[in-house]
Protein backbone atom coordinates (compact mmCIF):
# COMPACT_ATOMS: atom_id res chain seq x y z
CA UNK A 1 0.00 0.00 0.00
CA UNK A 2 1.10 3.33 -0.91
CA UNK A 3 1.10 5.34 2.18
CA UNK A 4 1.05 8.66 0.99
CA UNK A 5 -1.85 7.97 -1.70
CA UNK A 6 -3.73 6.17 0.66
CA UNK A 7 -3.81 9.52 2.69
CA UNK A 8 -4.97 11.26 -0.07
CA UNK A 9 -7.57 8.97 -0.74
CA UNK A 10 -9.20 9.29 2.62
CA UNK A 11 -8.91 12.83 2.57
CA UNK A 12 -10.45 13.59 -0.55
CA UNK A 13 -12.74 10.68 -1.49
CA UNK A 14 -13.57 9.21 1.81
CA UNK A 15 -16.92 8.04 0.49
CA UNK A 16 -15.15 5.81 -1.96
CA UNK A 17 -12.02 5.02 0.06
CA UNK A 18 -13.92 3.26 3.14
CA UNK A 19 -15.34 0.89 1.71
CA UNK A 20 -11.58 -0.14 0.01
CA UNK A 21 -10.44 -0.17 3.33
CA UNK A 22 -13.23 -2.19 4.35
CA UNK A 23 -12.70 -4.90 1.55
CA UNK A 24 -9.01 -5.29 2.45
CA UNK A 25 -7.46 -8.12 3.92
CA UNK A 26 -5.72 -6.88 7.38
CA UNK A 27 -4.70 -7.68 10.67
CA UNK A 28 -3.69 -5.75 13.62
CA UNK A 29 -0.14 -6.48 13.08
CA UNK A 30 -0.77 -5.13 9.13
CA UNK A 31 -2.64 -2.10 9.88
CA UNK A 32 0.12 -1.07 12.78
CA UNK A 33 3.35 -1.42 9.94
CA UNK A 34 1.47 -0.73 6.81
CA UNK A 35 -0.07 2.51 8.34
CA UNK A 36 0.29 3.67 12.08
CA UNK A 37 4.09 3.10 12.62
CA UNK A 38 4.47 5.92 9.83
CA UNK A 39 1.34 8.39 10.53
CA UNK A 40 1.82 8.52 13.98
CA UNK A 41 5.53 9.33 13.53
CA UNK A 42 4.52 12.67 11.54
CA UNK A 43 2.70 14.68 14.72
CA UNK A 44 5.58 13.06 16.99
CA UNK A 45 9.29 14.03 14.92
CA UNK A 46 7.15 17.48 13.96
CA UNK A 47 6.55 18.44 17.53
CA UNK A 48 10.06 17.79 18.46
CA UNK A 49 11.68 20.05 15.76
CA UNK A 50 8.78 22.72 16.37
CA UNK A 51 8.90 23.00 20.20
CA UNK A 52 12.80 22.23 20.35
CA UNK A 53 14.40 23.46 17.82
CA UNK A 54 12.16 26.25 15.77
CA UNK A 55 10.37 27.42 19.43
CA UNK A 56 7.43 29.29 19.72
CA UNK A 57 7.55 33.46 20.08
CA UNK A 58 4.86 36.17 21.36
CA UNK A 59 5.40 39.98 21.90
CA UNK A 60 9.45 39.52 21.38
CA UNK A 61 9.80 36.36 24.14
CA UNK A 62 10.68 33.18 22.84
CA UNK A 63 10.14 29.95 24.35
CA UNK A 64 12.04 26.25 23.34
CA UNK A 65 11.84 23.25 25.57
CA UNK A 66 14.84 21.77 26.21
CA UNK A 67 16.17 19.12 23.86
CA UNK A 68 16.33 16.43 26.26
CA UNK A 69 12.91 16.96 27.72
CA UNK A 70 11.36 17.58 23.70
CA UNK A 71 13.49 14.28 22.73
CA UNK A 72 12.12 11.70 25.37
CA UNK A 73 8.73 13.47 25.01
CA UNK A 74 8.45 12.77 21.51
CA UNK A 75 9.39 8.77 22.16
CA UNK A 76 6.91 8.41 24.88
CA UNK A 77 4.35 10.53 23.08
CA UNK A 78 4.85 8.24 19.30
CA UNK A 79 4.59 5.11 21.69
CA UNK A 80 1.78 6.36 23.58
CA UNK A 81 -0.23 6.87 20.45
CA UNK A 82 0.34 3.86 19.09
CA UNK A 83 -0.82 2.54 22.53
CA UNK A 84 -4.17 4.97 22.48
CA UNK A 85 -4.99 3.37 19.04
CA UNK A 86 -5.42 0.09 20.09
CA UNK A 87 -6.98 0.94 23.20
CA UNK A 88 -9.55 2.76 20.99
CA UNK A 89 -9.89 0.30 18.54
CA UNK A 90 -11.31 -2.39 21.46
CA UNK A 91 -13.65 0.35 22.97
CA UNK A 92 -15.22 0.64 19.37
CA UNK A 93 -15.45 -2.91 19.12
CA UNK A 94 -17.34 -3.12 22.51
CA UNK A 95 -19.57 -0.83 21.64
CA UNK A 96 -20.69 -1.94 18.35
CA UNK A 97 -23.53 -4.38 19.60
CA UNK A 98 -25.19 -1.40 21.13
CA UNK A 99 -25.51 0.44 18.26
CA UNK A 100 -26.84 -2.15 16.03
CA UNK A 101 -23.06 -2.97 14.44
CA UNK A 102 -20.91 -5.97 14.21
CA UNK A 103 -17.79 -7.15 16.52
CA UNK A 104 -14.71 -7.11 14.74
CA UNK A 105 -11.58 -5.79 16.18
CA UNK A 106 -9.39 -5.82 13.06
CA UNK A 107 -12.26 -3.48 11.63
CA UNK A 108 -12.84 -1.36 14.73
CA UNK A 109 -8.67 -0.30 14.41
CA UNK A 110 -9.32 0.25 11.03
CA UNK A 111 -11.68 2.91 11.69
CA UNK A 112 -9.03 4.20 14.24
CA UNK A 113 -6.23 4.33 12.34
CA UNK A 114 -7.50 5.73 9.56
CA UNK A 115 -10.59 7.97 10.41
CA UNK A 116 -7.63 9.86 12.26
CA UNK A 117 -5.71 10.22 9.13
CA UNK A 118 -6.35 14.15 9.29
CA UNK A 119 -5.18 14.91 12.60
CA UNK A 120 -1.75 12.67 11.40
CA UNK A 121 -1.62 14.56 8.82
CA UNK A 122 -2.23 18.26 10.50
CA UNK A 123 0.71 17.05 12.95
CA UNK A 124 2.62 18.93 10.05
CA UNK A 125 1.52 22.00 11.16
CA UNK A 126 3.51 21.29 14.76
CA UNK A 127 6.83 22.18 12.89
CA UNK A 128 5.32 25.82 13.40
CA UNK A 129 3.81 25.67 16.47
CA UNK A 130 2.15 28.87 16.01
CA UNK A 131 0.07 27.41 13.11
CA UNK A 132 -1.15 23.99 16.11
CA UNK A 133 -4.20 25.93 16.15
CA UNK A 134 -5.30 24.28 12.96
CA UNK A 135 -5.22 21.20 14.33
CA UNK A 136 -8.39 21.79 15.49
CA UNK A 137 -10.03 22.18 12.38
CA UNK A 138 -7.67 18.84 11.34
CA UNK A 139 -9.25 16.87 14.58
CA UNK A 140 -13.40 17.89 13.23
CA UNK A 141 -12.71 16.60 9.95
CA UNK A 142 -11.43 13.01 11.18
CA UNK A 143 -14.57 13.18 13.42
CA UNK A 144 -16.57 13.44 9.84
CA UNK A 145 -14.12 10.76 8.78
CA UNK A 146 -15.25 8.40 11.19
CA UNK A 147 -18.66 8.96 10.94
CA UNK A 148 -18.75 8.07 7.51
CA UNK A 149 -16.70 4.80 8.54
CA UNK A 150 -18.41 3.58 11.20
CA UNK A 151 -21.32 2.55 9.19
CA UNK A 152 -18.79 0.65 6.69
CA UNK A 153 -16.66 -1.15 8.51
CA UNK A 154 -18.67 -1.94 11.82
CA UNK A 155 -21.69 -2.27 9.71
CA UNK A 156 -23.84 0.01 11.94
CA UNK A 157 -27.16 1.27 10.65
CA UNK A 158 -26.79 4.73 9.02
CA UNK A 159 -29.02 6.17 11.70
CA UNK A 160 -27.21 5.51 14.50
CA UNK A 161 -23.90 6.54 13.45
CA UNK A 162 -24.07 9.91 14.38
CA UNK A 163 -24.50 8.26 18.30
CA UNK A 164 -22.18 5.78 17.62
CA UNK A 165 -19.59 8.48 16.60
CA UNK A 166 -20.52 10.91 19.35
CA UNK A 167 -19.57 8.32 22.26
CA UNK A 168 -16.47 7.19 20.27
CA UNK A 169 -15.03 10.84 20.61
CA UNK A 170 -15.84 11.29 24.13
CA UNK A 171 -14.02 8.67 24.73
CA UNK A 172 -11.35 9.15 22.24
CA UNK A 173 -10.60 13.01 24.50
CA UNK A 174 -10.60 10.99 27.85
CA UNK A 175 -8.02 8.83 25.89
CA UNK A 176 -5.61 11.88 24.62
CA UNK A 177 -6.18 13.49 27.65
CA UNK A 178 -4.54 10.27 29.68
CA UNK A 179 -1.70 9.72 26.98
CA UNK A 180 -0.76 13.53 27.20
CA UNK A 181 -0.90 13.67 30.99
CA UNK A 182 1.46 10.42 30.96
CA UNK A 183 3.43 11.84 27.97
CA UNK A 184 3.93 15.46 30.06
CA UNK A 185 5.35 13.37 33.24
CA UNK A 186 8.11 11.82 30.83
CA UNK A 187 9.47 15.27 30.09
CA UNK A 188 9.91 15.45 33.77
CA UNK A 189 12.61 12.98 33.29
CA UNK A 190 15.05 15.43 31.72
CA UNK A 191 12.95 11.07 8.86
CA UNK A 192 11.77 8.05 7.94
CA UNK A 193 12.98 8.39 4.17
CA UNK A 194 11.31 5.44 2.84
CA UNK A 195 8.87 2.57 4.27
CA UNK A 196 8.60 -1.01 2.84
CA UNK A 197 7.19 -4.53 3.59
CA UNK A 198 6.12 -8.27 2.93
CA UNK A 199 3.86 -10.57 4.39
CA UNK A 200 6.10 -11.11 7.80
CA UNK A 201 8.53 -8.69 7.57
CA UNK A 202 9.04 -4.82 6.91
CA UNK A 203 11.57 -2.05 7.22
CA UNK A 204 12.27 1.11 8.12
CA UNK A 205 15.54 3.00 6.27
CA UNK A 206 17.03 5.73 7.53
CA UNK A 207 20.22 7.93 6.91
CA UNK A 208 22.24 5.29 9.46
CA UNK A 209 21.10 2.48 7.48
CA UNK A 210 18.25 0.01 7.42
CA UNK A 211 16.06 -1.60 10.14
CA UNK A 212 14.32 -4.27 9.77
CA UNK A 213 11.47 -5.64 11.73
CA UNK A 214 10.10 -8.97 11.92
CA UNK A 215 6.55 -8.71 11.67
CA UNK A 216 5.36 -12.07 12.47
CA UNK A 217 7.11 -11.56 15.56
CA UNK A 218 5.38 -8.89 16.06
CA UNK A 219 1.96 -10.97 15.75
CA UNK A 220 3.05 -12.99 18.32
CA UNK A 221 3.86 -10.46 20.87
CA UNK A 222 0.65 -8.77 20.13
CA UNK A 223 -0.91 -11.47 20.80
CA UNK A 224 0.19 -12.55 23.97
CA UNK A 225 -0.16 -8.96 24.78
CA UNK A 226 -4.07 -9.03 24.02
CA UNK A 227 -3.91 -12.18 26.16
CA UNK A 228 -2.59 -10.63 28.78
CA UNK A 229 -4.60 -7.07 29.24
CA UNK A 230 -7.97 -9.59 28.92
CA UNK A 231 -6.80 -11.24 32.13
CA UNK A 232 -6.06 -8.37 33.95
CA UNK A 233 -9.41 -6.66 32.90
CA UNK A 234 -11.27 -9.88 34.68
CA UNK A 235 -8.91 -10.05 37.53
CA UNK A 236 -9.44 -6.28 38.13
CA UNK A 237 -5.99 -5.92 39.48
CA UNK A 238 -4.03 -2.48 39.03
CA UNK A 239 -0.44 -4.18 38.94
CA UNK A 240 -1.51 -6.76 36.03
CA UNK A 241 -2.82 -3.86 34.32
CA UNK A 242 -0.23 -1.77 34.51
CA UNK A 243 1.91 -4.57 33.81
CA UNK A 244 -0.25 -5.71 30.48
CA UNK A 245 -0.15 -2.08 29.29
CA UNK A 246 3.79 -2.36 29.53
CA UNK A 247 3.56 -5.82 27.56
CA UNK A 248 1.18 -3.82 24.96
CA UNK A 249 4.48 -1.41 24.31
CA UNK A 250 6.95 -4.00 23.55
CA UNK A 251 4.67 -5.65 21.61
CA UNK A 252 3.66 -2.76 19.67
CA UNK A 253 6.83 -0.71 19.24
CA UNK A 254 9.45 -3.25 20.08
CA UNK A 255 11.01 -1.05 22.88
CA UNK A 256 11.23 -3.16 26.76
CA UNK A 257 14.98 -2.79 26.32
CA UNK A 258 16.57 -2.33 30.01
CA UNK A 259 18.59 1.18 30.05
CA UNK A 260 22.06 1.46 31.11
CA UNK A 261 21.97 1.34 34.89
CA UNK A 262 22.22 4.66 36.79
CA UNK A 263 25.67 3.12 38.93
CA UNK A 264 26.97 3.35 35.45
CA UNK A 265 25.82 6.92 34.37
CA UNK A 266 26.85 8.18 37.20
CA UNK A 267 30.56 6.66 37.18
CA UNK A 268 30.88 8.74 33.94
CA UNK A 269 29.93 12.36 36.40
CA UNK A 270 33.32 13.88 36.40
CA UNK A 271 34.53 15.59 39.77
CA UNK A 272 34.99 18.88 38.62
CA UNK A 273 33.54 20.64 35.75
CA UNK A 274 36.61 23.51 35.28
CA UNK A 275 37.09 25.62 38.36
CA UNK A 276 33.39 23.90 39.85
CA UNK A 277 33.33 20.94 42.16
CA UNK A 278 30.44 18.30 42.19
CA UNK A 279 28.48 19.30 45.38
CA UNK A 280 25.60 16.45 45.08
CA UNK A 281 24.46 13.95 42.36
CA UNK A 282 21.31 11.97 42.38
CA UNK A 283 20.23 9.16 40.30
CA UNK A 284 17.04 7.48 39.02
CA UNK A 285 15.67 4.53 37.28
CA UNK A 286 12.55 2.25 36.09
CA UNK A 287 10.23 1.33 33.83
CA UNK A 288 7.15 2.57 33.53
CA UNK A 289 4.34 1.55 30.36
CA UNK A 290 7.07 -0.61 29.25
CA UNK A 291 9.81 2.36 28.70
CA UNK A 292 12.80 1.76 30.79
CA UNK A 293 14.89 5.03 31.70
CA UNK A 294 17.97 5.84 33.32
CA UNK A 295 19.18 9.43 34.54
CA UNK A 296 22.35 10.42 36.39
CA UNK A 297 22.87 14.02 37.20
CA UNK A 298 25.18 16.49 39.43
CA UNK A 299 25.44 19.52 40.26
CA UNK A 300 28.71 21.79 40.87
CA UNK A 301 29.51 24.70 42.41
CA UNK A 302 32.16 27.56 42.53
CA UNK A 303 32.86 31.21 43.15
CA UNK A 304 30.94 34.39 41.59
CA UNK A 305 27.96 32.36 42.21
CA UNK A 306 28.51 30.06 39.13
CA UNK A 307 26.46 26.93 39.01
CA UNK A 308 26.55 24.26 37.02
CA UNK A 309 24.09 21.10 36.40
CA UNK A 310 25.44 17.96 34.41
CA UNK A 311 22.83 15.18 33.44
CA UNK A 312 23.19 12.24 31.64
CA UNK A 313 19.92 10.15 30.29
CA UNK A 314 19.09 6.85 28.78
CA UNK A 315 15.85 5.95 27.50
CA UNK A 316 17.01 2.05 27.37
CA UNK A 317 15.03 0.26 24.38
CA UNK A 318 13.99 3.49 22.56
CA UNK A 319 17.43 4.41 21.89
CA UNK A 320 17.20 3.81 18.55
CA UNK A 321 14.35 5.89 17.80
CA UNK A 322 15.76 9.02 20.65
CA UNK A 323 18.52 8.61 18.21
CA UNK A 324 15.87 10.36 15.29
CA UNK A 325 17.67 13.71 15.83
CA UNK A 326 21.00 12.39 14.83
CA UNK A 327 19.81 11.44 11.78
CA UNK A 328 18.18 14.84 10.69
CA UNK A 329 20.87 17.41 9.20
CA UNK A 330 18.80 19.64 11.07
CA UNK A 331 20.81 22.82 11.49
CA UNK A 332 20.02 26.13 13.91
CA UNK A 333 21.91 29.12 13.53
CA UNK A 334 20.42 32.09 15.19
CA UNK A 335 21.72 35.02 17.37
CA UNK A 336 19.81 38.48 18.93
CA UNK A 337 21.42 41.19 21.13
CA UNK A 338 20.42 38.99 24.13
CA UNK A 339 21.85 35.54 23.11
CA UNK A 340 22.91 32.99 20.77
CA UNK A 341 21.47 29.85 19.91
CA UNK A 342 23.19 26.87 17.67
CA UNK A 343 22.12 23.37 16.55
CA UNK A 344 24.87 21.64 14.30
CA UNK A 345 26.46 18.26 13.48
CA UNK A 346 29.57 17.14 15.53
CA UNK A 347 30.17 13.61 13.19
CA UNK A 348 27.43 11.41 14.00
CA UNK A 349 25.97 13.69 17.14
CA UNK A 350 23.68 16.36 17.31
CA UNK A 351 24.82 19.24 19.69
CA UNK A 352 22.25 22.08 20.36
CA UNK A 353 24.35 25.20 21.99
CA UNK A 354 22.33 28.18 23.66
CA UNK A 355 23.77 31.12 25.74
CA UNK A 356 23.16 34.39 27.11
CA UNK A 357 25.74 37.50 26.03
CA UNK A 358 25.45 38.59 29.18
CA UNK A 359 27.16 35.65 30.84
CA UNK A 360 24.11 34.88 33.02
CA UNK A 361 23.13 31.61 31.71
CA UNK A 362 24.29 29.02 29.12
CA UNK A 363 23.31 25.66 27.67
CA UNK A 364 24.73 23.09 25.68
CA UNK A 365 22.92 19.12 25.11
CA UNK A 366 24.71 16.42 23.12
CA UNK A 367 22.33 13.41 21.20
CA UNK A 368 24.90 10.90 21.13
CA UNK A 369 24.35 8.54 17.88
CA UNK A 370 23.37 5.98 20.40
CA UNK A 371 20.20 8.09 21.92
CA UNK A 372 21.81 8.37 25.01
CA UNK A 373 21.57 12.74 26.16
CA UNK A 374 23.92 14.59 27.81
CA UNK A 375 23.09 17.81 28.97
CA UNK A 376 25.40 20.43 30.61
CA UNK A 377 23.63 24.20 32.09
CA UNK A 378 25.00 26.54 34.16
CA UNK A 379 23.87 30.33 35.47
CA UNK A 380 26.87 32.80 35.76
CA UNK A 381 28.45 31.09 33.05
CA UNK A 382 29.38 32.47 29.70
CA UNK A 383 28.71 30.02 26.51
CA UNK A 384 32.60 29.36 26.12
CA UNK A 385 33.29 28.33 29.77
CA UNK A 386 30.43 26.18 29.77
CA UNK A 387 31.24 24.00 26.53
CA UNK A 388 34.80 23.62 27.88
CA UNK A 389 32.97 22.47 31.10
CA UNK A 390 31.58 20.01 29.60
CA UNK A 391 34.21 18.94 27.68
CA UNK A 392 35.34 16.73 30.71
CA UNK A 393 32.47 14.36 30.46
CA UNK A 394 34.43 11.36 28.12
CA UNK A 395 31.07 11.03 25.58
CA UNK A 396 33.40 7.86 23.89
CA UNK A 397 33.21 6.24 26.86
CA UNK A 398 29.43 6.79 27.13
CA UNK A 399 28.72 6.02 23.37
CA UNK A 400 30.60 2.34 24.35
CA UNK A 401 27.99 1.98 27.31
CA UNK A 402 25.98 -1.44 26.15
CA UNK A 403 22.43 -1.51 27.66
CA UNK A 404 21.75 -4.92 29.45
CA UNK A 405 20.13 -7.50 27.15
CA UNK A 406 15.93 -7.85 27.22
CA UNK A 407 15.39 -10.82 29.59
Amino acid sequence: MNVIERAKAILLQPAQTWPVIDAEPATVQSVYKDWLVVMAAIPAVCGFVGMSLVGVGMFGIGYRVPIGGGLVAMVTGYLLSLIAAYVMALIVDALAPSFGGTKNLVGALKVVAYGATAVYVAGLFKLLPALGVLGILAACYSVYLMYLGLPVVMKCPQDKAPGYTAVVVVLYVVVAIVVGTVSAMFIGFGALSSYGHSASAFSVKTPDGEVNIDGSAIARRVEAARAQAEAAQKSGDPASAGAALGAMVGALTGAGGAAIPPADLKALLPDTLGALKRESFETSGGTAVGIASSVAKATYAGGDNQRAELSITDVGGLGGLASVATWANVTVDKETPDGVEKTYKDGDRTVHEEYRKDGSHAEVTVILKNGVIVETQGDHIDGATLKSMASAVNLDAIEAMKRPAKS
